[in-house]
């Protein structure tokens, strides 16, 4: 891809997307301007087809396309068929379908390149093995599979708790005891699967989890009550300021791990206050359903819909519990 105007990354990973586009930019040694699609003002790409004083390329770097609006939809549409030469406009798609989106054939139209990004359960071990030679960190074969056990498979969570590790123990190798005493302990792993799919919007995913949990005949009191800790856990991040450093906020929030802070935040910053603290009602709401005799799988499956911004479920049961 080093000789294309335009680059798009479509999958279902956020994070794989947006390391994916770094690379190509880190690569050409361009510093782009970045835009969060839902924040499109229009204009946009009118800056990469204008020479630059100093003569640097131009570069524009445009996440989460399926969040464009109707008019960055054709204003973006129109660039990519007929690119500036000289510039270089990286796209990412976050989508769970199997077919690219419709922005990728606009794109290889105009003579860009389009991908899917993805990385395979099976290859996470080796995935997070370079990630940790990147930051001279060796990290074994074993101690990667224990790091999945332990948080599960999202990448973005995996690569922070990579770098956890490379600080933690600079120089030296890192097996599973090292993983263990870094990050055993966070809680049960699927019910931090579950949360972590749901709170970046992956429903489909989360509900899977939820199934799989229900399915081992976990009490959904329990379940439960991991999801009100986490989102406690986003509150307490969410009302630290922004200018804190990770280690810092993850001492004043009761939080054992700087890249928890991290990933918190990511999450947060999808909900507002008013969204988070409405979650919090919904989990009041679940608890009073389920002991008011409301199936458990019902009840945990709605409200996990709408952590996953899912904003017409709703829990529409008697709340009530007898005494």
């Amino acid at each position: 891809m080093a000789d294309h105007s335009v680059v798009l990354f479509w999958g279902d990973d956020e994070f794989l997307l947006r390391l994916a586009a770094r690379q190509v930019l880190d690569a050409r040694g361009i510093h782009a301007t970045e835009v969060d699609a839902s924040e499109w003002q229009g204009g946009e790409t009118s800056d990469l087809a204008t020479p630059s004083l100093w003569g640097e390329a131009r570069g524009l770097l445009v996440m989460r396309c399926q969040a464009l609006p109707e008019s960055g939809t054709r204003e973006l549409t129109a660039y990519v068929r007929a690119p500036a030469p000289d510039a270089l406009c990286v796209l990412t798609h976050v989508t769970s379908g199997r077919a690219a989106p419709p922005l990728a054939r606009a794109v290889q139209e105009g003579g860009g390149a389009a991908r899917q990004v993805a990385l395979r359960r099976a290859d996470l071990p080796k995935w997070l093995v370079d990630r940790a030679g990147l930051r001279a960190s060796k990290l074994t074969g074993p101690a990667a599979a224990e790091l999945i056990r332990i948080l599960g498979d999202a990448p973005g969570a995996l690569d922070q708790a990579v770098e956890q590790l490379a600080s933690a123990f600079p120089g030296r190798p890192v097996g599973p005891d090292q993983v263990r005493s870094q990050f055993e302990g966070l809680g049960e792993q699927k019910v931090w699967d579950l949360c972590d799919r749901a709170l970046t919007g992956r429903k489909t995913e989360a509900l899977v989890t939820l199934r799989s949990l229900l399915d081992a005949r976990d009490d959904p009191l329990l379940i439960l009550g991991g999801i009100a800790a986490r989102l406690r856990e986003l509150l307490k991040v969410r009302s630290l300021p922004d200018r804190l450093a990770p280690a810092d906020a993850a001492r004043a929030a009761g939080l054992r791990f700087d890249w928890q802070v991290r990933r918190y935040r990511e999450q947060a910053a999808r909900f507002s206050l008013e969204d988070l603290i409405g979650l919090m009602v919904n989990v009041v709401d679940a608890d009073r359903a389920i002991k008011g005799g409301t199936p458990g799988d019902v009840v945990l499956a709605t409200l996990v819909a709408t952590m996953a911004g899912d904003r017409a479920a709703a829990l529409d049961v008697p709340a009530r519990v007898g005494r």
